[in-house]
Order: C-alpha cells, then structure tokens, then sequence
C-alpha cells in the first residue's frame, strides 16, 4: 500500500472562528484529510508570541478551537488532532535549529515588520516574536512535512523552513524532509464592515454565532457604497454580502440576485435576508455540535491526548534521528 504524503499545518488558539477561517483554511483541510497523512496541531506556543500578556486565555480558547475543527468535520480517524505544547519536541527542535539560523533570515521574513505595524499596540521586540517562523519550521520538520498548505503570503515562511533543513542537512547529513507549500486559495471575505475580518476589529461573523447574532450582523452591514437609494442600480463585485452569497448561497440564485442587484430589483435588505437565511443554515449543525463537543469535556481530552501519542510517536522518531546525526 501507497504511504501517503505527509501534511502538517496548524492554527493559533487567538479566539472563536469565524468564516475567514473556515474558507480560508477548514474547507481545505477537510479536503485534505482524505487523500494525506494530515497532522493538524493547536498552536498554544505560536499564540504566546502575541499573547504573552495574558496567557491564561489560552487554555479555554484551545478546547474551543478543537470544538470548532470538530464540528466543522475534522475527523481524528482521519487526521492527528493535537495541541503543540504537549509535545515537547517542537521546543527541542526549535532550540537545535535555532543554533544554524543566520539572526538576517528572520529578519528579512516580510510578515515579520507587517505584523509588527499591525499589532504596534503590542510589545513585540522580543525573540519569540522574531523567532516564529523558525518555531514553524521546527513544527513542520518534527513530522517530515511534505507538504504545507498555505495561502501566498506564508510562502515566505515555508521557504525559510526549507532553507533551515537543507541547511541542517548540509552540516550533518541528510536528516529531515525538506517542506515545500501547498499552496490554497482563500477567497475573498471581508467583515461587515468592508475591512478584513478580524476579531480585533469586531466585525466578524463567526462559527458559533446565533441565529439572532448573525441577524444582528448581516443586516446593518456594508454593501455597495454608491448605492444610496433603493432604485439606484448597485454593484455586487463590490459588495461583502454578494461575496458571502457566492459561498453560501445557489449558483442559479446567486446568478439571479446578481442581474436583480444591477438593475434595482432587488433591495440590499431582500438580498440580505436571503443571504441570512442560507448562512443560517450552514451555521446551524456546526453551532449545534460544537455545544455538543463543549459539553462533553471528556471526548475533546481524549482526542486530543490521542493526537499527542501518535504525534510524539513520530516526533520522537524525528529527534532521534536529529540527535544521532549531531552526536548529541
């Protein structure tokens, strides 16, 4: 039997998840699961570059994100499911790693001054922060990931991981896989404000919102600004809610409201409660079995404790083979 390829990526426990995570990354990995060895991890020691402060919500927001991976379909028959920190190796290999990696290519990982501008609320001139992407790397290597799906601007940081193993395996003998990105293609989703959706920015609309909150959401948020009156024709390739539509909504109908939209027969308030009403019904049986998983305390312990195992099991492997060729 075919052994199948290697994928390993991961997700900060930062908060809820919204529909920018779910297109953007769990409609990919679901597809994934099926056809690759996936290991997908929670990751608590990624959350602490940013989130030193207040590390203390890291703990609840991690059972929450594996709720949510839950019930959108991750299957951990399928897929290892595990949190980094309780596998200690990514530390070590982190730590190994960290004695070959020239301090200029981290410093050159464009996210790197991006994020700092974007977080400049935040104490970031530590070397955790700095550090980040040589902790993915060490992540990615721990598995001998083949292949890491990514939107395009984390290409950067993947190809720092292949330079940091080639460069390992150049020193003490080949060693580990060299990762290359698989790369996925997000489509385009604002919050209900026009701007990328984002928690800090409170205007996201997320997996577990209520029927009332998404209501509460959609209803006042920004559609075509040029249309101010409801017989002026609109534009819906500017509009958010014709984007959710084109997710979430029947080609032929969405075909429709399309036509309906530029020549004014149709309303933004129709056009979202029409919207409403088909995202609403996607959103219901995740919410309902992510309760579920939050209740049942006892079944998230277990499988995550078993992703740990089998993740520690190949970990393991990894760092005694990254040992002997360092004659450690």
């Amino acid at each position: 039997m075919k052994q199948k390829i290697r994928v390993v990526s991961g997700m900060r426990p930062t908060g809820k998840l919204h529909l920018g995570h779910y297109h953007g990354v769990l409609r990919n990995w679901l597809q994934l699961q099926q056809d690759y060895d996936c290991f997908f991890f929670i990751a608590d020691w990624h959350a602490l570059t940013t989130e030193y402060a207040e590390p203390g919500v890291i703990r609840d927001y991690r059972r929450e994100l594996l709720a949510d991976w839950l019930a959108v379909g991750l299957d951990p028959e399928h897929a290892t499911l595990f949190v980094q920190s309780e596998v200690k190796a990514h530390a070590e290999l982190h730590l190994l790693l960290s004695m070959i990696t020239p301090l200029g290519w981290l410093e050159r990982v464009p996210s790197y001054k991006d994020m700092r501008q974007e977080l400049s609320h935040k104490d970031l001139s530590t070397y955790g922060f700095l550090g980040y992407p040589l902790l993915q790397a060490a992540d990615i290597a721990l598995y001998d990931g083949a292949k890491v799906p990514v939107g395009i601007d984390q290409v950067p940081h993947i190809e720092l991981a292949r330079e940091i193993v080639r460069r390992f395996n150049s020193l003490y003998g080949k060693t580990m896989v060299e990762p290359q990105a698989m790369l996925t293609k997000a489509p385009k989703l604002l919050g209900t404000d026009g701007k990328k959706m984002s928690k800090s920015l409170n205007n996201c609309v997320y997996l577990s919102d209520s029927s009332e909150e998404l209501r509460k959401k959609l209803m006042p948020a920004i559609t075509d600004p040029a249309r101010m009156r409801r017989t002026d024709p609109g534009n819906p390739e500017v509009c958010l809610i014709f984007d959710l539509h084109k997710l979430h909504t029947p080609p032929e109908e969405v075909t429709r409201i399309d036509g309906d939209c530029r020549t004014a027969a149709i309303g933004c308030v129709d056009c979202k409660k029409t919207l409403f009403s088909g995202l609403d019904a996607f959103l219901d049986p995740i919410r309902k079995k992510r309760e579920l998983f939050l209740q049942d305390t006892a079944r998230l312990d277990e499988i995550a404790f078993q992703g740990k195992q089998r993740a520690e099991q190949v970990a393991g492997d990894t760092m005694d083979r990254v040992r002997k060729a360092m004659k450690l």
